[in-house]
């Protein structure tokens, strides 16, 4: 049976070990951006306080000035008196060729109603450039675009080869990780000893053996200490990643099937004569909620009878698990709400997938973690090829012995 899945593990490494060994790579510099793009740039993120914040009002209008045609996005608001407000903005690109990368028509925007749709929007819709922006002074600290950095790329590189959704890169990306799957799983079963002093031997690495021996180690030792947690990694991105391994998860916990789209949103109460709240007189209701936030983010209406959108972060909620509020934008009451806890265990397991795939789900230990199961990780497509390279030469001599005789 053992020879069974030795095969398999064999030529499915062979298939996708190039793809594997350049996914865990991009995976290992992807875990600490955030952290590294703060070290770099501390002018961007941080300020110094200097009395009280000027009201968003006031503080948007004077940063959208700095550039020309843009449309504001949203506004990330922390709590924390040091850190900037960001401010996701939406520039129009210039239209080079038709297709991707082209800008969108302004008549095609107008045929949706603004603030009735929530689907994820097109790439071109996304907001493209954020604004630092110091909330004591409203001076614009700095303009960032994700897209133009080089992690960027290596994120690009690490989910579609630098393709698109539904690309070649994609594909190739996504079947390389299911065969990974079953590199672990069958790499498992041939770890696994029959007698408890080969179980002493495989749990240690003979640094003083041979070469041979060291990269046999090398593979099959550290293979077992990070294959749980590989296996986990592999596990969360399927479940990104095929509809197939969604719908699995959402059966297992017993919830419907629901798209990444939120309901769409309650609408403004709307009277003759109203003038809209500003941001601050919107908010005033939800006064303890926003202070007990570690940041939110808020969304102005884009139209008369739209609400604002706010999605609050606690201390205790990560990037995914965010309680969203319509309010309305003349009375300022709630119009509705999306909280987490709301939702069926389907979509609080799924909301979990990415940071657990990324190793943000518990902050900075299980990035370390993360980062050190990736970089060892690294070892196996080497030692693979070293392992297999050493038994294709031990063959050759023997048949050519055979022929001689």
């Amino acid at each position: 049976m053992k020879v069974f899945f030795r095969t398999i593990h064999l030529y499915l490494s062979l298939a996708a070990g190039i793809i594997i060994f350049c996914s865990c790579f991009t995976g290992t510099m992807l875990v600490f951006e955030k952290e590294i793009q703060h070290t770099i740039n501390p002018h961007r993120y941080f300020v110094k306080p200097q009395g009280g914040r000027m009201a968003l009002a006031n503080l948007i209008p004077g940063a959208l000035k700095q550039v020309p045609k843009a449309k504001l996005s949203s506004v990330i608001v922390y709590n924390d008196p040091e850190r900037a407000i960001e401010i996701a903005i939406i520039v129009p690109e210039k239209k080079n060729k038709k297709g991707a990368g082209a800008a969108i028509p302004e008549a095609d925007k107008g045929k949706k109603a603004a603030g009735h749709d929530l689907k994820k929007p097109k790439t071109d819709e996304r907001s493209n450039l954020t604004l630092f922006v110091n909330p004591y002074t409203g001076q614009v600290l700095d303009q960032f675009n994700r897209r133009q950095t080089f992690l960027y790329k290596v994120e690009m590189f690490h989910r579609y080869l630098l393709g698109a959704k539904n690309s070649v890169g994609d594909w190739v990306i996504s079947l390389s990780t299911f065969f990974f799957l079953f590199i672990l799983i069958t790499g498992v079963i041939l770890w696994w000893p029959k007698t408890k002093k080969i179980m002493k031997q495989r749990l240690k690495i003979k640094w003083g053996g041979s070469t041979k021996r060291l990269v046999h180690d090398l593979h099959i030792v550290t293979g077992f200490y990070t294959s749980v947690f590989l296996i986990v990694v592999v596990l969360t991105g399927l479940t990104m990643t095929f509809k197939w391994a969604n719908a699995t998860l959402f059966a297992l916990t017993g919830s419907k099937v629901v798209g990444k789209e939120l309901p769409k949103p309650p609408l403004s109460i709307y009277k003759p004569d109203a003038v809209a709240l500003s941001p601050e007189t919107a908010l005033s209701g939800m006064g303890e909620i926003l202070t007990n936030a570690s940041y939110y983010s808020v969304r102005l209406p884009r139209d008369s009878s739209a609400t604002y959108t706010v999605s609050v972060w606690s201390k205790e909620l990560i990037e995914t698990n965010a309680d969203i509020y319509y309010i309305d934008q003349y009375s300022g009451r709630v119009a509705g709400s999306v909280t987490f806890a709301s939702k069926s265990l389907g979509q609080r397991v799924r909301a979990y997938m990415k940071p657990v795939h990324t190793g943000a789900v518990y902050g900075l230990p299980t990035q370390i973690i993360s980062f050190v199961v990736c970089l060892v990780s690294l070892i196996f497509p080497v030692t693979g090829v070293m392992m297999w390279l050493n038994r294709t030469r031990k063959k050759k001599p023997r048949a050519k012995a055979l022929v001689a005789a």
